[in-house]
């Protein structure tokens, strides 16, 4: 008993149970649970009526929402309000035949009192009437408005399909030119794959009401024909009177179904052609059909004309003439105001696409046509999202955010071709393969496995394009394997890195000092221009990042070139004096896995040459190597550096203070990502292991 008294203490409250139903979802599963029930159990007349009632009226609603709204997608829900009544009108015919085969002989209100009603109105006194005006109904509603409809949506959603590549393309370019910010693109897009789903539902919705439509007339054939036999040969009804009852119920039943389905694909047919046109149908409507005064007057004068033909009504022309007429002429006077406005408010604004033209893009990938597919990748490996994940990564490596990257299509590049841009001028280049996978081998060898065997575009080692079958064994033999917008990316990360210092112009300089913490204004005020101009300091971190030096410790570059300033005004001079003071930073940023910086270093006689090389006054010196001093030092370092690699380290060259901008302008022509650093940048707390000597 206490069990018993604790399992009803536990069980739900009335008022939670109907807090449960309330709730959307619930409510909706018992309405698709009811309608199901309709299938199966008979309903009484009564209930039927207001059943059919409530047909009719959801119907009017569904077209009332279609006409109100601005946009198609504004009411995404339509595929599943079209089913879901669909099947309600289905389930309202089983039950009304079950009322008309089993109650027939009772007379016309067997099956209610609506059907009742429809049938005596449509019949007005003849069978034939009633039934050729049931049969246009099901015809217009089944053979041009569905038909239509279904037709309308099934084009819509093959284009807006197709055209998908070149929109996330659009949207995209927005966003690189930053016309709009990532929440507008999102919405974009979100907007852009809600669309094409809307109009694929709403092609195969339509074939759900073609099949009611169907349905209809055959429900309508066993009504009159086994109600018939029903009546006159199990309940012995005349003939005529048999015929006469199930007729009208017959038809009535028809009608209070077809007139819902009527008035939904009605609705359907001005949602989907609805497509492209903004605002609700009668504005839109108004704006596109009575605007133009020259239409309208055409109108007038034809309505004009006919009300004099002999034998034609005059009332209901000349009235309609009228009101033309005078539209017509209220817009002609509108029309020939609205130009002087326009034009004055309008000539400034002639010169913009001129100044547009002169506007240049510091970064821009244009892509062949078969690379479309890259924007919106259905995978989740959008070209895009890499690029922004990128921006960010460059921005936490070498301290500055590089400009937004445009994208877009060029129909001149190979199919598969792509190119990159660095302020309109060609930067790379190269192909890559959509539904295939680039594998390369980690030793520098050729890939053995069947595909396109090329260089990889970024650092031109072998490498091989395969079929995506093929990326497990490709894993087994310890291939890298890499997808195609990885590939580009790869491309774009070292063509960025080589033209950071470009990128970095005096307005991102501006923008870094600008959005320094506080703390860190006062040290910009006493500096700039005080000491130094914002150009110089522009120089200063050019030349960092030609080196790939970050400049995120921007605090201490500036404390390094106000040190310097007032001493000298070369710009190797400054820059050899912030990276002493980035010497924990570059140790850093150097060390091999075991925490020890590899180091090569020049033997004293290459110091001594180097040293002695150096001609001018001051500071104002250049270095001038005899040639064949010059193309021995290059193939030193060449071997040198080449066994490093075999060994798997990644050393540094170190040299002397005096001599290191000297060596890094020779070693950056043949080994640009090989850092130099001289011994003053070697912080005292790092640990040093040398792997070779030139």
């Amino acid at each position: 008993m206490a069990d018993l008294s604790a399992m009803l203490a536990e069980r739900p409250s009335p008022r939670e149970v109907w807090s449960w139903v309330a709730r959307g979802e619930v409510a909706l599963a018992l309405g698709i649970l009811a309608i199901i029930v309709l299938l199966i159990l008979p309903v009484p007349a009564f209930m039927l009526d207001a059943l059919l009632a409530m047909s009719i009226t959801s119907a009017v609603l569904i077209l009332m929402t279609s006409l109100l709204i601005r946009k198609p997608l504004e009411f995404t829900a339509f595929p599943s309000v079209l089913l879901v009544t669909t099947l309600y009108r289905l389930g309202l015919n089983i039950a009304s035949t079950r009322l008309i085969l089993g109650h027939g002989h009772e007379g016309v209100h067997g099956a209610g009192h609506i059907i009742e009603a429809f049938g005596k109105l449509m019949m007005s006194g003849s069978f034939v009437i009633g039934i050729i005006i049931f049969a246009i109904l099901v015809v217009v509603n089944f053979v041009v408005i569905t038909k239509g409809s279904g037709r309308i949506a099934e084009v819509a959603a093959r284009f807006t399909l197709d055209s998908m590549p070149g929109k996330q393309m659009a949207i995209d370019a927005d966003l690189s030119a930053g016309l709009i910010d990532s929440e507008e693109a999102k919405k974009r897009r979100k907007e852009l794959e809600q669309e094409s789903t809307f109009f694929g539902a709403m092609d195969g919705a339509s074939k759900f009401v073609r099949g009611d439509a169907i349905a209809g007339l055959v429900i309508v054939a066993i009504n009159v024909i086994g109600g018939i036999l029903i009546g006159v040969i199990q309940h012995h009804v005349p003939i005529g009177q048999a015929f006469s009852t199930y007729t009208i119920m017959t038809i009535g039943d028809g009608l209070v179904s077809q007139i819902p389905a009527l008035i939904i694909s009605i609705a359907a047919g001005l949602l989907v052609s609805k497509s492209g046109v903004e605002g609700s149908a009668d504005k839109a409507l108004v704006a596109q059909l009575a605007m133009n005064p020259i239409s309208l007057g055409m109108v007038a004068a034809a309505a004009g004309v006919i009300a004099f033909i002999p034998g034609m009504p005059i009332l209901p022309f000349a009235i309609i003439s009228m009101a033309a007429g005078t539209l017509a002429w209220r817009r002609s006077q509108k029309t020939l105001e609205m130009p002087v406005v326009q034009i004055a408010a309008d000539a400034p604004a002639e010169e913009e696409p001129i100044a547009q033209t002169l506007a240049i893009d510091e970064i821009k990938i244009e892509l062949g046509y078969g690379l479309l597919g890259l924007i919106n990748d259905l995978e989740g490996r959008r070209l895009t999202d890499q690029i922004k994940a990128l921006r960010r990564t460059l921005a936490a490596d070498f301290g500055f955010v590089m400009p937004s990257v445009r994208i877009l299509d060029n129909m001149r590049l190979a199919s598969q071709g792509y190119c990159i841009r660095i302020k309109e001028m060609e930067a790379g280049a190269g192909e890559v393969r959509l539904g295939a996978l680039m594998a390369m081998d980690p030793r520098g060898g050729q890939v053995e496995l069947p595909g396109e065997h090329l260089r990889e575009p970024a650092f031109g080692l072998p490498a091989t394009w395969i079929d995506e079958s093929l990326r497990e064994e490709a894993t087994f033999h310890g291939y890298t394997i890499v997808d195609p917008a990885t590939v580009l990316t790869t491309h774009l990360t070292e063509i960025l890195k080589e033209n950071m210092p470009d990128l970095l112009s005096y307005a991102e300089v501006q923008k870094l000092l600008k959005e320094l913490p506080p703390e860190q204004k006062k040290l910009v005020d006493d500096l700039i221009p005080a000491i130094v101009s914002v150009t110089t300091v522009q120089r200063v971190l050019q030349a960092l990042l030609r080196e790939r030096v970050s400049i995120r410790d921007l605090p201490a570059i500036l404390e390094g070139i106000g040190e310097a300033a007032p001493h000298t005004t070369s710009i190797t001079n400054l820059v050899e004096q912030v990276r002493g003071r980035l010497a924990r930073q570059l140790c850093f940023a150097h060390r091999g896995e075991d925490g020890a910086l590899p180091i090569i270093t020049l033997n004293p006689e290459w110091e001594q040459a180097f040293a002695e090389a150096l001609v001018g006054q001051g500071e104002d010196k250049q270095l001038a190597l005899a040639p064949s001093r010059l193309q021995d030092f290059i193939r030193a370092v060449r071997e040198t550096f080449e066994r490093a690699a075999l060994a798997g380290e990644t050393p540094v060259l170190l040299t002397s203070p005096g001599i290191r901008p000297y060596v890094r302008s020779i070693v950056e022509r043949f080994r640009g990502q090989t850092p130099v650093m001289s011994q003053n940048e070697i912080h005292p707390r790092a640990r040093l292991k040398t792997v070779g000597a030139i």
